[in-house]
C-alpha cells in the first residue's frame, strides 16, 4: 500500500513538473517572438498544450509568478555554469587577467545560448531588461544570473585586477559594463544563427575586446571631478 502511494505521488509530481516546464517554455517562446506586453495567459496555456486555462494560476499563481520562475531557473543554470568555469580557471592561476575575468562575466550565458535554443529564446525575451532597468542594472544582474558565490568571487577578483578604480568608480564602470553586455547579447540573440559558428565566435571575442577596454580605461580628470562634486551635494 505504501509503495502504491509513493508511486502515485511520484507520478503526480512528474506530471506537475512536466506541466510547469511546458508553460515556462511556451512563455519564453511567445515573449521572444511578440514581446511580453503582447502575450496573454490564454496564449501561454494554449501554446503549452494545456486544456485547463487555470493551469498557469495553479502552478505559478499568476503571470508574474511564471516570469519569476523562468528567471530563477535560468539564473540557477547560469550560475552553475559560471561556478564550473571559475573553478577551472582558478586551477591554472590565482591571479586571473582582466580578460579572463571579463570572459567569466559573459561566457556562461554565451555558452548556454550557443548550445540551447531555449536559452537563446530566454535572452531574446528578457535580455533587454537590464538595458532598460531604471534602478541599478548591476543589482538586477546579480538577481538574474550574475549572483551566487561565483558571482561574488568574480567581483572580488575584478576589483583586485582593476586597482585604478576606487570602489565608487568600480561601481559606475560595472553599471556601464552590465548594460553594454546585455545590449550586445540581446542584439546577437535576435540575429540569424545567433551565437553559433565563426560569426558567433567573432561576436564573443569582439565583445571581450570592448569590455576589457571599458573596464581597463583610466578615469579622466573630468569624470573624477564631477563624481566628487556630486558626492558633496
Amino acid at each position: 500500500m505504501k509503495l502504491q502511494q509513493e508511486a502515485k505521488t511520484n507520478s503526480h509530481r512528474s506530471r506537475s513538473e512536466a506541466t510547469q516546464s511546458a508553460l515556462m517554455q511556451a512563455a519564453e517562446k511567445l515573449i521572444a517572438e511578440r514581446g511580453i506586453e503582447n502575450v496573454s495567459i490564454r496564449d501561454i496555456v494554449s501554446t503549452a498544450g494545456q486544456k485547463n486555462e487555470s493551469a498557469l494560476q495553479y502552478h505559478f499563481k499568476n503571470f508574474s509568478g511564471l516570469i519569476e520562475a523562468i528567471q530563477s531557473k535560468r539564473s540557477e543554470e547560469t550560475i552553475q555554469h559560471r561556478e564550473g568555469l571559475l573553478a577551472q580557471l582558478l586551477k591554472t592561476t590565482n591571479k586571473p587577467s582582466v580578460r579572463q575575468l571579463c570572459e567569466l562575466m559573459v561566457q556562461p550565458s554565451y555558452d548556454l545560448a550557443r548550445s540551447k535554443v531555449e536559452y537563446r529564446r530566454y535572452i531574446r525575451a528578457f535580455g533587454h531588461e537590464l538595458v532598460l532597468a531604471e534602478s541599478s542594472a548591476l543589482s538586477v544582474a546579480t538577481q538574474h544570473g550574475a549572483g551566487g558565490t561565483s558571482g561574488h568571487q568574480l567581483s572580488l577578483l575584478l576589483k583586485t585586477a582593476l586597482p585604478h578604480l576606487d570602489a565608487k568608480a568600480y561601481q559606475r564602470r560595472m553599471e556601464t559594463a552590465v548594460r553594454f553586455c546585455s545590449a550586445s547579447m540581446y542584439h546577437q540573440a535576435r540575429q540569424k544563427n545567433a551565437f553559433r559558428g565563426d560569426q558567433g565566435e567573432l561576436f564573443f571575442h569582439n565583445l571581450m575586446d570592448s569590455l576589457v577596454a571599458l573596464l581597463s580605461a583610466p578615469e579622466s580628470a573630468k569624470t573624477k571631478s564631477l563624481a566628487k562634486a556630486i558626492a558633496r551635494k
